[in-house]
């Protein structure tokens, strides 16, 4: 089966960890060989690579093509207009990746249906793409494509179509589902295909070495994810206090690094939080390992991967009430939901947790019941599905 896997949120020499989660869910589909991918990930055009333009300037230095992991990728680059970015953005990926796929094509990689990750714009253009290309297309939903983006009319009318033109969509969790079917979109068109986790990447370890390069002592508080106000870094700086000798470690980049460094010195807090930049995902095993509890303050999320990661690695999370993530912290082995987003919710859930954590081998056999294999199988027999009746 030779599938084309579409999507934006695809990690690239500039930026590693960008959509992980997306190279991951494939690594695991083509790891026996009974599937075949290419992979389009667009990535918006900017023209300068100077530092001074932040992550505008890691943009351009995205590769035209890379191989990662034996994965074939190109990134064809496509226009973002101001203001008018959002209501345009499907038609301009579609305009500048059709290129891209008819070159595919004529190379002889003929493949048998588009796999798309996040709505929008990303499943809108490649519903395009599929109509233009007569292939089948199927679209995973992840996140704020479904619990953010609908609330814009015209995103939601173009998201309504990509879904009835689409042989079939996927999301991660359940919540995702019901937010789809509160769009309008039929049920029977939907299948839940959660995330798995890699347990022979993310295994217990000790964390001394971690812990001693640091020079940190327990209890330690992780929380990972892009410096993003969506995340929270900053309701868990603002709860740090509450919670007695405890050291915050918060691994991410983004635009949010300034102010969350101000609001620790303003707190007084400033040597018990800890920025430790961008870390590599195949180096986050470490950091689970060391840590006492991983938070996750988010406001909105699909299936979110650090914390089965977290678990994987015997870390228990405290993790905010919202979306999918109840579905993830879904026993006591896994840890505690948080039941309100401000700082005294979470320093008090954390605070029980440490007084009463979980034993670290109950948490990582929880995770062992979220390998990758049940999603692989589920999205073989779908896709096997679509080509029957296509055929």
């Amino acid at each position: 089966m030779k599938i084309l896997t579409f999507s934006s949120l695809y990690p690239n020499a500039a930026q590693p960890n960008h959509g992980v989660f997306v190279e991951n869910r494939l690594r695991h589909l083509t790891a026996d060989g009974r599937v075949t991918s290419q992979v389009i990930a667009p990535v918006p055009w900017f023209p300068w690579r100077n530092p001074r333009f932040g992550s505008y300037a890691r943009l351009a230095a995205v590769p035209r093509r890379e191989n990662r992991h034996g994965l074939d990728i190109e990134h064809p680059r496509y226009p973002v207009i101001p203001k008018l970015g959002m209501s345009l953005a499907p038609l301009l990926m579609y305009a500048w990746s059709k290129p891209a796929v008819a070159r595919l094509l004529d190379s002889g990689y003929d493949f048998d249906l588009i796999d798309a990750h996040y709505f929008y714009p990303d499943g809108v253009a490649a519903a395009m793409l599929g109509r233009h290309f007569k292939k089948p297309v199927t679209i995973t939903a992840r996140g704020t494509d479904i619990n953010l983006i609908p609330q814009y009319p015209l995103p939601r009318r173009m998201l309504r179509w990509a879904a009835g033109r689409a042989a079939a969509c996927i999301t991660v969790c359940q919540a995702l589902k019901d937010a789809m079917i509160d769009l309008g979109i039929d049920p029977n068109h939907i299948r839940v295909l959660r995330n798995g986790v890699d347990l022979e990447l993310f295994r217990p370890c000790t964390g001394d070495d971690f812990r001693r390069e640091l020079g940190v002592e327990p209890p330690i508080l992780l929380s990972v994810g892009g410096l993003i106000p969506r995340k929270g870094h900053d309701f868990v700086i603002k709860a740090l206090p509450k919670i007695p000798n405890a050291v915050l470690l918060i691994a991410g980049d983004g635009p949010e690094k300034e102010h969350l460094q101000n609001l620790a010195r303003i707190l007084g807090i400033e040597s018990r939080v800890r920025l430790l930049g961008p870390v590599p995902h195949n180096e986050l095993r470490q950091a689970y390992s060391a840590a006492d509890v991983l938070i996750l303050a988010s406001d909105r999320e699909g299936w979110p991967n650090v914390l089965l990661e977290a678990m994987a690695c015997g870390t228990p999370a405290a993790a905010t009430d919202a979306w999918g993530i109840p579905e993830v912290v879904a026993e006591p082995a896994a840890g505690r939901l948080i039941p309100a987003r401000d700082p005294e919710a979470i320093a008090k859930t954390v605070r029980d947790l440490l007084a009463d954590p979980p034993d670290r081998a109950d948490t990582r056999a929880y995770a062992e019941r979220f390998s990758w294999d049940e999603t692989t199988e589920g999205q073989i027999a779908l896709f096997k599905k679509i080509l029957a009746e296509e055929a």
